[in-house]
């Protein structure tokens, strides 16, 4: 279902500066994260994240982007990835609002299961498609890139994909866009985790948050656009095992994709 050629690399940028030192990489990357894009008059979310619940997670419902149209069209789909406990109270007020929500854990017991008007699916999302061998081994594969997922569910497009995947999301963000997977997305929410690389991320630290800094800018070329932040200030402020400019070791940003085109309405029928 999804066409498109993979790119087999993303395209680095420059050096914060001709030192190539981690305090200037750092400050441009840390300068990037926090500075709003676009502004975002509605957000569900923001409510509870001033009142101090768990998470941080908003979606923009101004107008002027496509999301709030699909919630009152009940066209809307949303895809959430979490690790452990997570709070899926946006999640609850979106399935309530009328959206199809896909919630994923590879720790549930059953592969399908609806609660709660969410469907709860034993998956998560993984940068890499599992070992044939392996799913032969375990009867069923318990990670899968999204493009898989989405084909293997008939889903097309995702209004909204929310994600939490512990110091996994570099190497997921750099796949989803390699394989041109967030054509298919409307609006993203995720958590960045900075005390440390990130799995199977290489180099040194400089390199490393050139790396991030690079991701983070394909994402803007792809037409995301950042609208909320937030820092939990109970979060140890570490990056990359040290303190960098008083960074928290945790970050959760939302992006709109204002080139996004939904293709149509979801599917109600589930595997």
């Amino acid at each position: 279902m999804l066409n498109w050629t993979p790119r087999w690399h993303i395209d680095l940028e420059p050096w914060a500066s001709e030192s190539q030192s981690l305090e200037d990489e750092a400050k441009r990357f840390l300068s990037y994260i926090t500075t709003q894009q676009v502004s975002c008059a509605s957000l569900r979310g923001k409510k509870a994240d001033q009142e101090g619940s768990i998470g941080a997670w908003a979606v923009c419902l101004d107008p002027n982007y496509k999301l709030i149209r699909r919630i009152k069209s009940r066209h809307c789909r949303v895809y959430s990835f979490g690790l452990g406990v997570d709070d899926r109270s946006l999640e609850s007020s979106l399935a309530q609002s009328g959206c199809e929500v896909h919630c994923f854990d590879p720790s549930l017991k059953q592969p399908h299961l609806q609660q709660a008007e969410m469907w709860l699916h034993r998956l998560s999302v993984d940068w890499r498609d599992p070992s044939p061998a392996v799913v032969a081994q375990r009867q069923y594969a318990s990670t899968k890139k999204l493009a898989t997922i989405l084909n293997d569910f008939g889903h097309r497009e995702v209004d909204v994909l929310k994600a939490d995947m512990e110091s996994a999301e570099w190497k997921i963000l750099e796949n989803l866009i390699l394989e041109r997977v967030l054509d298919s997305v409307g609006q993203l929410l995720l958590e960045l985790h900075l005390h440390w690389a990130g799995f199977e991320v290489g180099g040194d630290e400089p390199s490393v948050v050139r790396y991030w800094y690079s991701l983070l800018k394909e994402l803007e070329r792809s037409g995301f656009h950042l609208f909320h932040i937030h820092s939990d200030p109970a979060k140890p402020h570490i990056f990359l095992q040290k303190n960098v400019l008083n960074a928290s070791s945790a970050y959760t940003l939302s992006w709109v994709n204002t080139q996004w085109r939904p293709l149509g309405k979801p599917d109600r029928t589930q595997k």
